[in-house]
């Protein structure tokens, strides 16, 4: 029996991914077991370096560590190392190697919706693990420009020195419309009681030119991402679609098995309630 994991902090119990393994291990006929591990900051490298003591398959990195995990790692695959950021964590002959399949996750994503970023200009709100995975597909996929946002206006100057694109500081946005053709939510929030004072900036923004708005959390009942996009008459996609890509990525690093991603998605059918992967 093989046992895989996920380490995040509380939020770790909201995930969709142990119903989503679980199901699909047991669809491929594997004996083994997905679970959520809470892990104090303090505790991380601890816990990354007790995987291999309990003999764990393999794990998944969540918010906030998918950054911080990174130097309790042997070694990272090459798109990992570039992002800076991992939620992947793959475990042979003791030897723990962090890969990020979030990046590949939203390419497929944005495949499977048929759209097309070469030569359109992006938004992406973030400047953690999720949007450094974001902004670095978009900048591969050549998008013709990808405006980054946050909180952090260091965080975000240092993105774009990165990967590139064009840092644009959260007062700005609202100034004149926003030439996006896709907007990417890639923080932790998406309903107005977790920040009230985001919900009301976003829902300030201008989009006239926006044709698909990519929110990579999940199962929020009152996301106002959704209701922008609705607003705008935008096509809207969660992150429940992002999250089955990656997890067929994740579960092939794993496994050696190639699952299609429409297990993943029947399987979150049973999922709890919110979360993000």
């Amino acid at each position: 029996m093989k046992v895989f994991c996920i380490l995040g902090d509380e939020r770790v119990y909201r995930s969709k991914s142990p119903v989503m393994f679980s199901t699909v291990l047991q669809r491929q006929g594997m004996k083994g077991a997905y679970v959520p591990f809470m892990v104090k900051p303090a505790d991380i490298g601890k816990a990354v370096h007790s995987l291999g003591v309990l003999n764990i398959a393999g794990a998944n990195v969540t918010i906030p560590y998918k950054e911080s995990v990174i130097p309790h790692l042997d070694v990272l695959s090459e798109g990992a190392n570039i992002i800076g950021a991992i939620n992947t964590i793959v475990i042979r002959d003791n030897v723990l190697k962090g890969y990020n399949t979030n990046a590949i996750g939203i390419m497929d994503t944005l495949s499977d919706a048929g759209f097309e970023v070469e030569g359109k200009t992006a938004l992406v709100f973030g400047t953690g693990g999720a949007a450094r995975a974001a902004v670095f597909i978009l900048n591969w996929l050549r998008t013709a420009m990808v405006h980054v946002t946050g909180r952090n206006p260091e965080k975000t100057r240092a993105m774009v020195k990165r990967f590139g694109g064009r840092a644009v500081p959260l007062e700005e946005l609202t100034a004149a419309p926003s030439p996006a053709h896709v907007v990417f939510n890639a923080t932790s929030v998406s309903e107005e009681k977790e920040s009230p004072e985001m919900a009301a900036l976003v829902r300030q923004l201008r989009l006239p030119e926006c044709e698909l708005m990519i929110d990579l959390n999940y199962g929020r009942s009152h996301s106002f991402w959704r209701e922008i996009a609705e607003a705008h008459n935008v096509r809207f996609i969660d992150g429940l679609t992002p999250l089955a890509f990656q997890a067929r990525r994740t579960f092939a690093l794993w496994t050696g098995l190639q699952a299609p991603a429409t297990d993943f998605a029947r399987a979150m059918e049973n999922a709890g309630d919110d979360g993000e992967p």
